[in-house]
């Protein structure tokens, strides 16, 4: 062992299997996002066309998570992105770096997605206690970079702001236990996501006006700049709606039968959770005109199924479905944070990362440090504002980790072609190709796209001056004497 290597640690229990995996990732997919995002969804796309930018957006999570599907059921254990970059490029070279930025990344998007469930818990306890929505404090924080523009985050602080941290913070507290233990918590949590979603759903259908879903505008579909701009933005929203997909490769030491479980449950959630999404979209477009929710006060877009559902049955049907969207919310955010917290674990365990983050717990055997920290700094990302949280989280995501990945999986195939691959893509590589062609039209085809990418960009320098800096001091690659060196540095 290293000097730099971690100390002997209890391995993480093989606890959960598919229904438990399944389920962990459907909690995690359907969180407060698409309960949020149906008016901006439709705003951006200027109608009911909307509905192209779900249905695309399915398509191109389907095709992503057969690329989740391949590498988790080839290398299952903790850590998943983290371990298939590390393989994939060279454990000892390039590898070694891609996959430090990629925890690197995730110390920002990981708290950023699990802020964006407190966040929007938080606007729909708005409209059980209006008072949550007063602005306490505001600042927009400006900093001038030489060469890219400039950066700019808003801070704001209301009552829910502390909701939202409260909400952070007792999911922490729920997660500081067994894995077995939290497999029948998510079970029981998805209870309430169901009843949720099928009351919508079935609420929307009752009430369902083909007239008013699918009154589209002149030109709707005409391919215009304003079209696919439209469409681009859309598409974005649509990208965070459905993420989560993957969250059962971030639990691959902790998986039964991973070869088997992993990719049924990705592919299982997706399929499933696409269906839900677009019935429940098109249900509530038939009953609230889209130009009525593309027009909503910032406010009213917080809740809008609860206005939705209050239009339908009246003012107790608005305060009861905001309850479960409330508790639908809590449990993504539930799901998230125990994903996330296994990957720094996994990066620290091999020496790539703070040796704080390899402790797991005597009794429990779970990441102590990494769930603590991670959970900390989501807390402190609740005071930005939820567009912001969101459009910064996908492009981050996107750009230094997914498209990586996905040309990563072709590496994979030419490198080790011999490589034990329980599972399969189907029609390779067609479903990495489009994955990467969706990402890099959701990053361009947006207006004022160059925002999101600065914070990027500048994660991505800072990312590499620390692993330079780091492997220096430490002898590692690229800057070890010999290859044996940076073996033995590894």
């Amino acid at each position: 062992m290293s000097p730099n290597s971690p100390p002997e640690q209890p391995e993480l229990i093989r606890g959960v299997g598919l229904a438990g995996a399944t389920t962990l990732n459907m909690i995690d997919m359907i969180g407060v996002g698409p309960f949020i995002t149906i008016p901006l969804i439709v705003s951006a796309a200027g109608g009911p066309q909307a509905m192209l930018g779900w249905i695309l957006g399915a398509v191109f999570a389907l095709c992503d998570g057969l690329v989740w599907a391949e590498l988790g059921a080839a290398m299952p254990g903790a850590g998943g992105s983290y371990r298939y970059l590390k393989e994939i490029y060279g454990p000892r070279t390039m590898g070694r770096l891609l996959s430090f930025l990629f925890i690197w990344q995730l110390s920002f998007s990981a708290p950023l997605s699990v802020a964006s469930g407190c966040i929007g818990l938080s606007h729909y306890a708005g409209y059980l206690w209006p008072g949550l929505d007063r602005s306490l404090a505001e600042r927009t924080l400006h900093l001038a970079l030489p060469g890219l523009g400039g950066l700019e985050a808003r801070v704001i602080l209301m009552p829910g702001t502390f909701v939202a941290m409260a909400t952070c913070a007792l999911v922490v507290f729920l997660l500081y236990r067994r894995i077995t233990a939290i497999e029948k918590l998510s079970e029981l949590l998805w209870l309430g996501v169901a009843l949720t979603v099928a009351w919508i759903i079935v609420a929307g259908l009752t009430h369902f006006s083909a007239a008013r879903a699918f009154d589209f505008p002149p030109g709707a579909f005409h391919p215009s700049n304003a079209f696919f701009t439209g469409m681009g933005a859309a598409m974005l929203l649509a990208t965070y709606d459905y993420w989560g997909y993957y969250n059962v490769c971030f639990l691959g030491a902790e998986i039964r039968d991973p070869g088997r479980t992993i990719p049924r449950a990705l592919i299982l959630s997706i399929l499933v959770v696409a269906i839900i999404y677009i019935v429940m979209n098109i249900s509530v477009l038939g009953v609230i005109p889209w130009r009525e929710l593309s027009g909503n006060s910032n406010q009213q877009g917080n809740y809008v199924i609860s206005v939705f559902m209050q239009r339908i049955y009246g003012n107790w049907a608005g305060r009861a479905v905001t309850g479960l969207i409330m508790w639908t919310a809590f449990a993504s955010v539930f799901s998230l944070l125990l994903g996330y917290s296994r990957v720094p674990y996994a990066a620290a365990l091999d020496g790539n990362y703070f040796r704080a983050f390899a402790r797991v717990h005597p009794q429990h055997r779970f990441p102590t440090v990494s769930l603590l920290a991670l959970g900390g700094v989501a807390m402190l990302f609740c005071l930005l504002r939820l567009a912001d949280v969101i459009a910064a989280l996908v492009v981050i995501r996107i750009l230094l980790q997914f498209i990586v990945q996905a040309v990563g999986l072709m590496v994979l195939r030419k490198r080790q072609p011999d490589l034990a691959r329980p599972f399969r893509m189907w029609l390779y590589p067609l479903p990495a190709l489009l994955a990467i062609a969706g990402f890099i039209f959701i990053l361009v085809a947006r207006k004022n796209f160059l925002r999101e990418i600065r914070y990027a960009v500048v994660i991505l320098v800072l990312g590499l001056a620390i692993y330079f800096v780091r492997s220096w001091r430490r002898g590692e690659w690229p800057f070890a004497a010999h290859p044996a060196d940076a073996e033995a540095a590894g």
